[in-house]
């Protein structure tokens, strides 16, 4: 039953990211985005290494994770350049 949320969660949650950054909304909004993705790829995480057989979904996420985070910080927290 986790597993299960975690993956649907990480999926629907992904599409939704992918789409606010898709269509350009202004920095807060990609930024946001980017949390939700930040979100997406911890759950599909858990489920990758919770799941057997799913230990490569868990790693690419990692990876993801830590692109996601950048887009966080580079949207959200680092001052626009002038």
């Amino acid at each position: 039953m986790l597993t299960t949320a975690l993956q649907w969660y990480g999926a629907i949650a992904g599409v939704i990211a992918a789409l606010i950054v898709s269509l350009d909304l202004g920095r807060r909004w990609t930024g946001l985005g980017f949390v939700i993705f930040v979100t997406s790829s911890i759950a599909l995480i858990g489920w990758g290494f919770l799941k057997p057989d799913a230990e490569g979904i868990g790693t690419q996420n990692i990876v993801l994770l830590v692109i996601n985070i950048v887009g966080v910080y580079r949207y959200l927290i680092r001052k626009q350049a002038p």
